[in-house]
């Protein structure tokens, strides 16, 4: 194998590996804004789909004794 080959697979292969680290940089940004997004839907504060339907459910308690 001459020196010009090595260069060029030694090239190519520090390319690979900075294209793979800048594609995984971006997908993890993706997930932290799935996560945000999640959070931000899981919001105890928020009505939850089933009040929004029944919106006298579990508002008032019947006792009888």
């Amino acid at each position: 194998m001459d020196i010009a080959q090595l260069s060029m697979n030694l090239s190519q292969s520090q390319l690979l590996s900075a294209v793979g680290t800048a594609m995984l940089g971006k997908s993890l940004d993706v997930m932290e804004g799935q996560v945000e997004a999640m959070t931000e839907g899981m919001n105890m504060n928020s009505p939850s789909l089933e009040s929004l339907v029944y919106p006298t459910s579990g508002t008032s308690i019947d006792l009888r004794i």
